[in-house]
Formats: structure tokens, C-alpha cells, sequence
């Protein structure tokens, strides 16, 4: 199967230097949905992008992300006919064409499944669709026995052929040999002065090939993105789609129009999920959990039972089972925290390992650490983990109770058991078992506050 993609456009409407393809829709670029559709039908595919404007960003996109594609340049903008020829000379003559779009995003494999498998005789089949108001779109002909023989472009269409609702959505598979075939024999003759792949369907029905069609099961799969609201109204029916979905499998949402999955999001039944939040990359939330709102959850894995409460920013990190996090508590990347482990308000952990059962429940920062299970972190303790040039490790171990307004500065060892008495710059290892304390003696001297100065009239 030869896949053909057209990125090429410049997309004005958007009034943007980013090319349009790139712009995200749900945290990923409109081109990116497309090709991890396309991907998943075959590994050992390659699709061809036909570029144009932006060309150098869309091919960094591409060399960032591993796609495995070939390339193909539309030096001038020539309609959508002589788009698709630039890619010829990288496809295979014996096998099937798809032919997608960079701005049309959302477009389903079970819809191009069932497309190829139309296809497979030879046929040249259509993704088409019926719309109450199809302005703007290319219309479907059909002859008396329903057979279509060509497609109309708005601007080309009399008044009775606006009438027809049966659109063309430009997604088609048709024989390489016979599109090649065609493509070499369109000419500009319609308002545009363009080559419009269109006009291929009228050939094939003078040619008797079978054309046939098909329609998406969701209308979202074949709109296009032409401008920024357009783009703003399909990311609200996309998340309005992926929040049904949550519904249908036994999550609760308290306002299912007040949250955003930006990338790959799975979630078990019985979580609960309160208004606001967001959730960004590869997360995995597992049965029981409940979710405050005004939360930020990226690239994460939470097990069951766990609390995340309101306002609270987790990235890169792994929450296990049935433990507490926040109110506005920050886990930042290479976090683990332990069952039943409590990371409380306005605490920050950053590349540490909480054990289980340990707290640190208030106003404290936890930095490239390890602590054991059974820990309590006192309210103000910070780990000192940078001398400004390097990171150093805190370890804390087993059963070690540590006292509010704690600095340890790191490299530093506390030993299982131990006891940091509050207020300790600790600087050198703690023993286990013990109790350390580092705090300057304490005086009372006779002293008076000083008083304001009276002004003078």
C-alpha cells in the first residue's frame, strides 16, 4: 500500500510562521495524529509527505519524531492534482494509493480499513459524506443509476449541483497505475486555473473502473482546519469524543466539557475526575483514583486508590498505590513516590524516591533524594542538592523522623531511626538511631525595640 499525504499548503488563515500542518490539535501537531494513524496500520510503511511551505519546520518535526517517511516538494501551489503527481516517483506502480491530508487530522484506521478493503479489486472508492449545509465542499455526482461519474468544486458548481449534500472529503484509494495514469491528464480549466485532483473521478468513470463510496463513522474524521476557530472547534468535538469515551468505560467526569487529554491518555474505571483538569503525554491512571480539580497530570503513572488533590502539577513521575498528594503540591520528572505515602501542600519533589508510608505533608522541598519508608519530613525541610555547578544525593533511610525548618545539604546520609532536631543545618551524616541537632544556643539579653520618631510640626 503507497500512502500519499499533502502538507504542502500555506494556510493564511492562520496568520501564523508555524506551518499549519504543525499546528496542535489535543498536544500534537495536526500532521502528528496523521501519521500515528497511518503508522498503526503497518509498521513497515513509509508514508510520502508532499511539502511545500515550511518546509524545513515540517522536516524537523519529522526528524525529531522518527517518522519513517519519504519526501516530496511542491515548489508552486498548483491545486491538489499536481500536488499528488510530485509524489509519484515514490510510490509503487502494483500497489494501492491512499491519498490523505496534513489538515485533516482526526481521520480513523477502522475508516481507512474499510476504504482499502473497497479498493482491493482495483476499484477506486471515495470517502464521502452527507451534510446539512455542504457549502464550500466539492459535490458528488451521480448518474440516474446512483453510479458517480465526477465531483463539482463549489466554484465550479451551477446552482443545482449546489444543491446536491453528498461532499467529497478528497480522502480516496485508487490503482497507482491508473492515478498515474490520470494525473498526467488533468488540466486547469475551472475557476482556479489549478489541477484538481477531483477531476481524476470523471476519468475513471469514463474509463468503467468501479467507483464507489464510503462514509466515516464520525463526522469529526474528515473535517479540515483552515484557520484558528476552525481549529478551536475541532479540538472541543475531538475532547467532547475522547470525554465520551471515559464516560462509556466508568469514569466519572464532574463536567465533562471542563477537561483536556493533550496525547495518550488511559484511565481505569472508577476513577473520578472533578472539573479543570489537564492531562499532557503518555498517562496511565488506574482504578479507584480520585482527581481535585485544576490539576496538571503529564507523562505520569498513578495507581490505585491514590488522592491527587486540587492544584497539584505532576510530571515524569510514578505515584503508587493509595498515596496523597497536594493540595498545590509539585511532583516534578524521575519522581516515585510509595504506597501510602503523603506529599502534602506547597511541597515540591523533584528526581526522588519516596518510600512507602512516608510524609512530608507541608512547605518543603525534596530534591534528588532517596528516602526510605516510614519517613516524616517536617514543614520547611529542604535538601540542599546543588552547589551550583553539580547535583548531589540525599539519602534518608528507614524510620527517620526529621525536625521542621531542616536543611540537609547534600552530599548527606541519614541513618535508619534517626531523629534531626528541628531547625539542623545538617552538613555531615546522621547516625542511626541517634538524635542530631544543629542550632546555635539560645540567649535572652535586655534590649528595647527602637521607636518611631515623632515627626515635627
Amino acid at each position: 500500500m503507497n500512502i500519499v499525504i499533502l502538507a504542502a499548503g500555506q494556510g493564511k488563515r492562520m496568520n501564523s510562521i508555524l506551518p499549519k500542518v504543525l499546528h496542535p490539535l489535543a498536544g500534537k501537531p495536526m500532521l502528528g495524529h496523521v501519521l500515528d494513524t497511518v503508522m498503526t496500520m503497518g509498521h513497515e510503511l513509509k508514508p510520502c509527505l508532499v511539502l511545500g511551505h515550511g518546509q524545513s519546520q515540517v522536516e524537523e518535526f519529522l526528524e525529531k519524531k522518527q517518522y519513517p517517511t519519504s519526501i516530496a516538494i511542491q515548489e508552486e501551489q498548483k491545486g491538489t492534482g499536481h500536488a499528488v503527481l510530485q509524489a509519484m516517483p515514490y510510490v509503487s506502480d502494483d500497489e494501492t494509493t491512499l491519498i490523505l491530508y496534513g489538515d485533516v487530522p482526526l481521520i480513523q484506521v477502522q475508516t481507512l480499513q474499510s476504504l482499502l478493503r473497497l479498493a482491493q479489486d482495483g476499484a477506486f472508492v471515495i470517502l464521502t459524506q452527507e451534510l446539512e449545509d455542504p457549502t464550500g465542499y466539492g459535490r458528488i455526482l451521480r448518474n440516474l443509476e446512483s453510479e458517480v461519474i465526477g465531483i463539482v468544486e463549489e466554484k465550479d458548481a451551477s446552482p443545482e449541483v449546489k444543491q446536491i449534500r453528498e461532499i467529497n472529503t478528497g480522502i480516496i484509494a485508487c490503482s497507482t497505475q491508473d492515478l498515474k495514469k490520470w494525473l498526467n491528464q488533468l488540466e486547469p480549466n475551472n475557476a482556479q486555473g489549478e489541477y484538481y485532483l477531483t477531476d481524476i473521478v470523471g476519468l475513471a468513470a469514463k474509463q468503467g473502473v468501479p467507483i464507489r463510496t464510503i462514509h466515516p463513522q464520525f463526522g469529526f474524521e474528515v473535517e479540515g482546519v483552515n484557520s484558528r476557530g476552525q481549529l478551536a472547534q475541532l479540538e472541543r468535538v475531538w475532547q467532547g469524543h475522547l470525554t465520551k469515551q471515559l464516560l462509556i468505560q466508568g469514569v466519572t467526569l464532574l463536567d465533562p466539557a471542563r477537561i483536556d487529554i493533550r496525547g495518550n491518555f488511559t484511565c481505569a474505571n472508577d476513577v473520578m475526575i472533578d472539573v479543570g483538569c489537564i492531562f499532557e503525554g503518555d498517562v496511565e491512571i488506574a482504578s479507584g483514583v480520585t482527581i481535585g480539580p485544576y490539576c496538571v497530570i503529564k507523562d505520569s503513572k498513578i495507581g490505585a486508590q491514590t488522592q491527587i488533590k486540587a492544584f497539584s502539577h505532576l510530571e515524569g513521575a510514578v505515584i503508587e498505590e493509595m498515596a496523597i498528594i497536594g493540595p498545590y503540591a509539585r511532583i516534578r520528572p524521575g519522581t516515585n513516590i510509595g504506597k501510602q505515602a503523603h506529599v502534602g501542600n506547597f511541597v515540591e519533589v523533584k528526581n526522588s524516591n519516596i518510600g512507602q508510608g512516608s510524609k512530608a505533608n507541608h512547605l518543603s522541598y525534596v530534591g534528588d533524594a532517596d528516602v526510605g519508608e516510614q519517613v516524616n519530613i517536617g514543614a520547611g525541610t529542604i535538601t540542599c542538592n546543588y552547589d551550583g555547578v553539580n547535583k548531589h544525593r540525599t539519602t534518608i533511610e528507614d524510620h527517620v523522623f526529621i525536625g521542621s525548618d531542616t536543611q540537609l545539604v547534600a552530599p548527606v546520609t541519614v541513618g535508619k531511626g534517626a531523629t534531626i532536631g528541628a531547625g539542623t543545618t545538617l552538613t555531615k551524616d546522621a547516625p542511626a538511631g541517634k538524635l542530631t541537632i544543629s542550632r546555635a544556643k539560645q540567649l535572652s539579653v535586655d534590649w528595647k525595640r527602637p521607636l518611631k520618631s515623632t515627626p515635627k510640626d
